[in-house]
């Protein structure tokens, strides 16, 4: 795509959802350093996600993570979110950070773990009913650390037991995203360890379930642009936990590691025509800030996305297909390059002018003060962090 005017408004109709736990402190397992003007509830941080969206005009939604984001009036957060401009987007289930589930929660060998675990999910497609969610976001640290420790066989039966009860509580218009780790927390199987196993259980309960891709989640060197491109092919990706990664799920800033992978993926998006809100494909960021001030840096973390989209949208399909048909190995790596080279920035500037937006967001989130009203405003309380 060479139409400058048709990049800008496909990236301007792209949307990024941010997570509310990114708001929070978070960090490593050696330490999180704690800043000030971080969130106390989930108040704060959906005003923080309502600041990211007015800068940015494609952050309309945020993800809550239960019991994290917990509420006495979900509806009551909804309306607050919908005052400030957004939605509440994705409900992200917890069933890893309680004693119980030490053993697994779905997969637990334990019928009573199991029936808790579940209960959970089931209470949060309520939370997704009484917000207008549409998406419940599904990761399990369920696995084994040792051969023998459990059978791998039963755990995927009861795997496939809670999805089928999670899934028929699903209303209209809703759907489960599943999520699928390589490793983590535990070291000898996890019981959802690759997109193909995601992909198997989605297949099994019906269409309103979906794979969920998170960048950081893979062994190193896995192409993800290619199983991007195959779940496409099926109608079976979901959405995406943007980061980045140096070693393993390190939840780095989209982008910041490898922007020629995100490019790479953006290229699929575009060539699958799956970018549009239309194509019901979520976009989402799953990050954690320990060094950097969150706000900026989730701005930051919209923006590579943009530029890697913008990317894609320029590069010149009609040469790049002419290449590949004929055998030009070198010509067609080259027409994607060409794309990749490029400064989209200008493009992107242009594009908030014309919506009326600052052309740079993080000069303007500087200057808008909001960072020292935060650090003033909430003194005293109980920061939001891992766990709360």
């Amino acid at each position: 795509m060479t139409d400058h005017a048709a990049v800008i408004a496909a990236v301007a109709a792209m949307r990024i959802e941010t997570p509310s736990w990114a708001y929070g402190n978070s960090g490593t397992r050696f330490k999180v350093f704690a800043q000030s003007g971080v969130p106390r509830d989930a108040y704060e941080k959906v005003a923080d996600a309502a600041m990211v969206h007015r800068l940015t005009g494609a952050a309309p939604s945020v993800a809550l993570h239960i019991p994290w984001d917990a509420v006495d009036d979900y509806a009551d957060l909804a309306r607050f979110a919908a005052a400030e401009g957004i939605a509440i987007g994705a409900i992200n289930p917890n069933v890893f950070q309680d004693n119980d589930y030490k053993l697994g929660s779905v997969c637990h060998p334990d019928a009573g773990v199991r029936r808790k675990a579940i209960d959970h999910l089931l209470e949060c497609v309520d939370i997704m009913d009484a917000t207008g969610s549409t998406i419940l976001s599904v990761w399990l640290a369920d696995g084994t650390n040792y051969a023998g420790q459990d059978s791998i066989a039963a755990r995927q039966d009861r795997l496939a037991n809670a999805l089928s009860e999670v899934y028929d509580r699903l209303g209209d218009g809703q759907r489960m995203l599943v999520e699928y780790k390589l490793f983590e927390p535990h070291f000898y199987s996890m019981d959802l360890p690759d997109w193909g196993t995601s992909y198997a259980h989605c297949v099994a309960l019906g269409d309103k379930a979906q794979v969920l891709v998170d960048t950081g989640h893979h062994a190193p060197g896995t192409n993800i642009e290619f199983l991007v491109s195959v779940l496409l092919r099926f109608g079976k990706l979901g959405g995406f936990h943007f980061n980045s990664r140096n070693y393993a799920d390190d939840d780095l800033m989209v982008g910041a590691a490898d922007p020629f992978q995100l490019f790479r993926i953006a290229h699929e998006l575009v060539r699958a025509d799956a970018i549009r809100p239309e194509a019901e494909v979520a976009f989402m960021l799953d990050q954690c800030h320990n060094l950097e001030a969150k706000v900026p840096a989730l701005i930051r973390s919209v923006l590579n996305v943009q530029e890697a989209v913008a990317k894609a949208l320029l590069v010149d399909a009609d040469a790049l297909a002419a290449a590949q048909q004929s055998g030009d190995v070198l010509g067609a790596h080259a027409v994607l390059m060409d794309a990749f080279s490029g400064d989209v920035r200008p493009l992107l500037a242009q594009m908030r002018v014309e919506q009326g937006l600052d052309p740079d967001p993080i000069a303007a989130y500087h200057r808008s003060g909001y960072q020292q009203k935060i650090e003033s405003d909430r003194v005293g309380g109980q920061q939001a962090g891992w766990g709360a």
